[in-house]
């Protein structure tokens, strides 16, 4: 810390330069007097980072294994030119790059279109970044292990539409770094190419009978950051939207190139780690914070529960008698803050730049989540998870290590609620055998550290799990947080420079 301290660099904010096994970069990451770390960079290395520090406050972008799904309805030139330049720039090193093609029908059998994905990749241009020609740059380094892999062999049913070449006759300082794209067809379900992410100049075709089948190759990687579809029937793209699993959506046009309000950038699944938010987006400072209740305040002169769904209502009314006026006024003020974000935000759909030619849409989508609390729990507390759970609607789980009221358990019960009796090792075998993606801890604060670190010691640090441990407070917007995902959806509104609205009777 000395020698930060000296060069004047904030201990709060550290670039991370060497992240090798007891270099610098562990040091640091394994630190006590380091809260947090902001990681952008694949699964593995944040796979890394929580092996060195398993409890580790970790926000990171991580990988992605991206597929543009292209309809019979799709304008196929534009598709294919679209499909090239998100597999093929920057040489295939964006986490968002295309690196599956998902051909539905007659798109699997169009030569044609085959033939516009050849000579597309053919024509572009390889060379240095010096080169203002240049199309595709060099490769970081010179492919090894899945990339080398990916560049050379092929799976069994696998064939070259466009076989990958190196270059080695451009520049000696470049020489294993330069790469003609490939194309490789009949990729199958499961197999490396549908599910490894390879960071190079190499795409995988795939090919489904329906859109549904698609969907669900689309679905089956570990990651969930971008994913794209071209089509021009709104039914279409009203399933795709309904079904889909990323953070961030693109509807005929390229899947990369994200811009700052526009498209807020992150992922779901194994795309993001920890308990952050998009970058870009409205909500992405909350999870650079600590946030507490406020005190203070005049209380109402009622006990309305006016406003509030009729599930709430009627939850909250069945813990009333477990509750002193303090106790059930703050609960209230929290349900109604709920409410208000709900109908303000994270219940509508937003286009947030108003772009009439380029639609780029703003939602919330339910997640499930496993709510824990600790034996010095406040009830009240308790009740303020579950009445943002039940306002967010993606289904979670109540555990805890005492019993409930019966009123209260009743009214859990209607909702489908499952309520857990347990300790806390029993409460951390089942949420590691249900291999569940967010945990809430509800809690003192010194009981809701213990339980944090017992858990991440249990499981190994796994980036698979998000933790969030800050105090419960009254904020809607920051209760419901955890129980919601944030997608960004940005969809081409003009065909050829004229307004088209088409995508309206979907979304």
């Amino acid at each position: 810390w000395q020698a930060f301290d000296e060069a004047g660099v904030s201990r709060d904010v550290l670039a991370l330069v060497d992240i090798d096994e007891g270099g610098l970069g562990q040091q640091l990451v394994a630190h006590d007097d380091v809260d947090r770390v902001i990681l952008t960079g694949s699964w593995d290395t944040a796979a890394l980072f929580r092996s060195w520090r398993p409890e580790l406050p970790l926000l990171a972008e991580t990988s992605g294994k991206n597929a543009m799904i292209v309809m019979p309805s799709a304008d196929l030139d534009l598709a294919a030119s679209d499909l090239v330049k998100s597999a093929f720039g920057h040489a295939g090193q964006k986490c968002s790059a295309a690196s599956l093609a998902i051909l539905v029908g007659p798109v699997a059998r169009s030569e044609r279109f085959a033939r516009q994905l050849v000579d597309a990749t053919r024509s572009l241009r390889v060379g240095t970044p010096a080169d203002p020609r240049t199309e595709v740059g060099p490769v970081v380094e010179p492919p090894r292990g899945k990339l080398a892999w990916a560049l050379t062999e092929l799976e069994e049913g696998e064939q070259w539409l466009v076989a990958p070449e190196e270059i080695d006759d451009v520049a000696p300082e470049y020489a294993g770094r330069l790469w003609r794209p490939g194309i490789r067809v009949g990729v199958r379900p499961g197999s490396r190419t549908h599910l490894e992410e390879f960071f190079g100049p190499m795409l995988g075709v795939m090919h489904a009978a329906s859109l549904e089948e698609a969907i669900e190759l689309q679905n089956a990687v570990a990651y969930g950051l971008t994913a794209g579809l071209y089509t021009q029937d709104p039914d279409d793209l009203a399933r795709w939207l309904d079904g889909v699993q990323a953070g961030n959506l693109y509807v005929n046009r390229g899947i990369t190139g994200a811009i700052v309000q526009r498209q807020p950038f992150g992922g779901w699944k194994r795309s993001s780690v920890g308990a952050g938010t998009k970058a870009g987006g409205p909500n992405y400072l909350i999870g650079l914070g600590s946030w507490r209740s406020a005190t203070g305040g005049a209380p109402s002169s009622t006990l309305h529960l006016r406003g509030l769904d009729t599930r709430i209502t009627s939850l909250i009314e069945a813990a009333q008698p477990s509750l002193d006026y303090e106790a059930f006024e703050w609960l209230r003020r929290g349900a109604l803050s709920d409410a208000v974000v709900w109908d303000r935000e994270f219940g509508r759909v937003r286009d947030v730049s108003q772009l009439k030619v380029e639609r780029n849409l703003f939602r919330y989508r339910p997640v499930e989540v496993a709510v824990r609390a600790t034996k010095d729990a406040s009830w009240q507390a308790l009740l303020r998870v579950v009445v943002a759970g039940v306002r967010a609607g993606g289904g979670f789980s109540l555990s805890a290590p005492v019993g409930l009221p019966a009123a209260v358990r009743r009214a859990l019960g209607d909702l489908d609620v499952p309520v857990y009796l347990e300790t806390d090792d029993e409460w951390i075998e089942r949420v590691r055998a249900a291999g569940t993606s967010r945990v809430r801890i509800i809690g003192a604060e010194e009981s809701v550290a213990a339980a944090r670190t017992a858990l991440a010691d249990a499981i190994g640090g796994d980036p698979d799990i998000a933790v969030y441990a800050n105090e419960v407070t009254t904020a809607g917007r920051i209760e419901l947080l955890p129980f919601l995902h944030e997608q960004a959806i940005s969809i081409t509104a003009h065909r050829f420079g004229n307004p088209d609205p088409w995508s309206e009777a979907a979304i």
